[in-house]
């Protein structure tokens, strides 16, 4: 099962599959890498790891790990038969699987690996928060999922318990959609993850790690996967955060990466929302007072927005819709310069964005200017 799993891998995927089980290597180095090898990994797959390894510009410790191995597709194999018996499966940067937003992240990984069947792109939010609220915060917090999951916009977050299981679960009570990313590998989940993974798996969501089979989460691997849920959504909003919380990780991890950062405002004598609070107080995040501003800030207007169709996929699209989709941006444009950009005729472009509005990849405001999702 493996060796024709690694046969549909192009020689440049084997080699990064493999290259990103390495303990210690990172996307800067696997970018270091390439460049070494004149810009392809494939011609570091083609010989023996011995012939290049003691000229690679690694460090000393990823130098005697990649010693031991006598090729990259052999260890690209191993990776997918551990992938294939935790019944995950690997998108590379650029697949339709792999979220499009995380691909503008400067250090996003250049491969994830994912149970589930991430769906068409959408508005999405990440929605973070403390693992331990105060009390009576949880039901609140799932409302708010439910409520902002009610306009078909996708819910991220971390699948902790706490804030972040509720907003999962807010998000799955109305059909939504929703995104885990996790801090170990997904064949080593602590148990509430392991719990809510079904529910999340049945309901078309998806779990999301960048880690390989078999790593278990770690003070190190639970603050890099902040960056992944908010570098795959449109905005970040923290829902309660006390001081030192992770969900403050990913507020900063949401700045660094020019997503708009939000936070609700909690009672000034609650010690779990004094994170939230200081995020206000410092101007690194603006309030959120209920749904309608995340809904304002992603640009979706309940009621006279599609959501996507829950299962639809990019394959099965029309090839004049996903050439239009490509034409479009985040930058509204009207019927004429999506024309302009096209090489559809009047006709078959209206088509293509009739079915684009359906599938809810494409939004038309008033006046026939369309924007993508």
């Amino acid at each position: 099962m493996a060796d024709a799993e690694t046969d549909s891998l192009t020689a440049e995927e084997q080699a990064c599959l493999a290259l990103w089980a390495v303990p210690g290597l990172g996307p800067r180095t696997l970018a270091a890498l390439r460049a070494f090898a004149d810009g392809s990994l494939a011609a570091l797959a083609s010989v023996p790891v011995r012939d290049w390894v003691s000229q690679a510009p690694v460090s000393s410790q990823v130098r005697t790990r990649l010693a031991a191995v006598d090729a990259l597709p052999s260890l690209a194999a191993r990776v997918l038969e551990a992938c294939r018996r935790g019944g995950l499966r690997v998108a590379f940067a650029g697949q339709p699987t792999y979220p499009d937003r995380l691909r503008e992240v400067e250090d996003a990984p250049p491969l994830l690996f994912y149970r589930g069947q991430p769906g068409l792109p959408r508005r999405r939010v990440a929605m973070v928060g403390s693992r331990h609220p105060d009390h009576g915060f949880l039901p609140f917090a799932r409302d708010f999922a439910r409520r902002v999951a009610s306009a078909g916009v996708g819910v991220v977050s971390g699948a902790a318990i706490g804030v972040d299981q509720a907003c999962h679960w807010g998000a799955l009570d109305v059909g939504g959609e929703t995104w885990a990313f996790v801090g170990s590998a997904l064949d080593a989940l602590d148990p509430a993850q392991a719990r809510l993974l079904p529910h999340v798996l049945g309901r078309g969501g998806v779990f999301f790690s960048e880690l390989p089979p078999g790593v278990r989460a770690s003070v190190t691997t639970f603050p890099r996967r902040n960056r992944l849920i908010s570098g795959a959504s449109d905005v970040v909003l923290v829902l309660r955060a006390g001081k030192g919380s992770g969900a403050l990780y990913t507020a900063e991890a949401g700045r660094a990466q020019g997503r708009p950062v939000y936070a609700l405002p909690g009672d000034v004598r609650q010690a779990a929302a004094v994170g939230c609070n200081e995020l206000l107080r410092d101007g690194h995040a603006s309030a959120c007072l209920g749904p309608e501003d995340v809904w304002r800030v992603v640009g979706v207007q309940p009621g006279n927005t599609v959501a996507p169709i829950p299962g639809a996929s990019w394959d099965e699209l029309s090839a004049e819709a996903k050439g239009t989709y490509g034409v479009l941006d985040r930058v509204p444009r009207t019927f004429d310069e999506v024309l302009l950009g096209s090489s559809l005729s009047p006709a078959a472009l209206t088509s293509a964005l009739v079915e684009l509005e359906l599938t809810g990849l494409v939004i038309q405001h008033p006046g026939k200017v369309y924007e993508k999702v």
